[in-house]
């Protein structure tokens, strides 16, 4: 007798042929997650847009007294930190506000969509949440879709609320248009950029650092294009930020350079689907680098231990703040020749009749805006050592929370004053060189450490939450550098609020060499972050790991 066997169609795993399965449950994890941090984004965006359009008619009652306003930012200088200074020869409100600080908004919205990719999809498999939501019915690409689903409708909201807010103060409707589509498109070319770095890398941390670092390029391909004459120069149309600058808005409404953003957004997007369909899940493209068999020594102190974990985000912040300080400083004799028809609202920002020494110690306190940025983004190492697990287990040997905590807010202050130091040395080097004056690197350097409690202010805040409310430590840390940020850049452009003022401490700080250095309010701040440092390391002491 001759048996036949029927073979059946072959069983598929659950979700085998549906990649995007559970995608509607994930997007809604993501929402939920995130429903304090975005509308926080946004709602940035917002407060921007409403402070300018209230803040210049205040400062300038004509349109025409913006004659006065609009000379350095047409200046090689100006146009290096904001844009091509588009239709400055006859400004109006909305014409200043596109020139002066709609590529804020674009960076923030860059920024915005950076950490929120970053954190959807590397994170969650550096964590482990990843493997038990894979466990379930959803499918290989539904983590990453979600993610870029939820920046696709932040940026569609932050682009809402830049239009209708820009129209709202009086602006005209073409060009308020072109400014928030132009906003929202290049937060999309970002959040491509985040989501392909995220296959590159094993670490969340490093995919963020890879993403920041494509924006800081994109920075400064955008300012040496816009440097080179009013309009933009050929490298303003190779950078994603040239081309939101390029579309003109308020002046020539330019449609096209919108394209060139969605087209990149769309490539880079394509590419990370692509990456992730090559690579297991929790592997990534650029293989982590074997140890030796033997550790070091002083990986067995806890200063060792803080200084290897915070190694790469040092010199990678470094490196770009000295770059930055470096170009700074080599722009000090364009100050000094832009300073005859310099008005009298841009000698205020830059804090005295001294061109240069308002100059040397505007500079000391923009560098120290991005140390204090550095100590957020390293003081973050803690809570991802905690949430992964790996602060417990070493822990679990006789370290206890104290030096472990210490030791981190050590190296990462012992950093600051790294960074800073070698910045003020380059940029006043790079300054002696174009000008001639070798006492400006003496200057420089002493007003960069002349404000470096500002930065150690933003240290023991960071730590003060992380001991409290560690889930609040990014966005308060965040938040004080943005205060710092708009104090210190646009304080006494816009004539904000003395109160408001008061909360950032650079304000009671001394502006070196523009005015003496005072000993007191150096310990004084110093000594408020020492506190918060104290706050913070008692806080751990007496919370749980994990716990917020």
């Amino acid at each position: 007798m001759t048996a036949h066997t029927h073979v059946g169609p072959r069983a598929e795993a659950p979700g085998a042929e549906a990649p995007l399965a559970g995608l509607g449950t994930l997007l809604r994890l993501a929402l939920r997650r995130d429903r304090i941090r975005l509308p926080a984004w946004i709602a940035g965006h917002g407060l921007l847009v409403i402070y300018i359009g209230g803040a210049l008619p205040q400062l300038a009652p004509r349109e025409a007294d913006l004659s006065n306003l609009t000379l350095m930012l047409a200046q090689p200088v100006g146009r290096m930190f904001t844009g091509p200074a588009f239709g400055l020869d006859a400004p109006t409100y909305e014409r200043f506000f596109a020139a002066g600080y709609a590529p804020y908004l674009v960076i923030l919205c860059a920024l915005m969509n950076i950490f929120l990719i970053t954190r959807h999809t590397r994170g969650e498999e550096e964590s482990g949440r990843a493997e038990l939501v894979r466990a379930n019915v959803t499918g290989r690409h539904t983590a990453l879709t979600a993610a870029l689903a939820v920046a696709l409708l932040a940026n569609a909201v932050a682009a809402a609320v830049v239009i209708g807010l820009a129209i709202g103060v009086g602006y005209p409707v073409a060009g308020s248009v072109l400014v928030g589509l132009s906003t929202g498109l290049t937060g999309m070319v970002f959040a491509g950029v985040a989501a392909v770095t995220s296959q590159l890398s094993e670490f969340s941390r490093a995919a963020t650092g890879m993403a920041g670092a494509a924006l800081a390029l994109a920075f400064v391909l955008r300012a040496m294009g816009d440097m080179a004459e009013v309009g933009g120069g050929a490298l303003s149309w190779v950078s994603p930020l040239g081309w939101a600058a390029q579309t003109a808005p308020y002046v020539h409404d330019r449609w096209a350079p919108l394209l060139l953003s969605a087209a990149l957004a769309a490539l880079m997007i394509t590419c990370a689907f692509a990456l992730q369909r090559r690579r297991d899940f929790s592997a990534s493209f650029i293989s982590t680098r074997p140890g030796t068999a033997r550790a070091h020594p002083w990986l067995g102190h806890p200063l060792g231990l803080a200084a290897r974990l915070q190694r790469g985000g040092l010199l990678g912040w470094g490196t770009a703040v000295l770059l930055l300080g470096i170009v700074d400083g080599a722009f000090t004799q364009t100050m000094i020749d832009a300073s005859d028809g310099m008005p009298e609202e841009f000698r205020a920002v830059f804090g005295a009749e001294a061109l240069v020494q308002g100059y040397v110690a505007f500079l000391g306190a923009f560098v120290i805006t991005f140390a204090a940025a550095y100590a957020v983004y390293a003081m973050q190492t803690l809570r991802a050592e905690e949430g992964a697990g790996r602060a417990e287990v070493v822990l679990a040997t006789p370290m206890s929370r104290t030096a472990w905590s210490t030791s981190h807010v050590l190296v990462i202050a012992a950093g600051i004053l790294l960074i800073t130091t070698l910045t003020g040395v380059g940029t006043g080097l790079a300054a002696a060189t174009v000008t001639g004056d070798g006492a400006l690197v003496g200057e420089f350097l002493l007003a960069h450490l002349a404000v470096v409690p500002s930065a150690l202010f933003v240290l023991g805040l960071c730590t003060a939450m992380f001991g409290w409310l560690p889930r609040l430590m990014p966005i308060v840390g965040w938040a004080a550098v943005a205060l710092l940020a708009i104090v210190e850049l646009f304080g006494e452009l816009l004539d904000l609020p003395d109160q408001v003022r008061a909360l950032s401490p650079l304000e009671h700080l001394a502006s070196v060499p523009v005015e003496s250095f005072e000993l007191v309010p150096f310990l004084v701040v110093t000594g408020i972050a020492l506190v918060l440092v104290l706050l913070g390391v008692l806080g751990l002491g007496r919370r749980q790991l994990t716990a917020s």
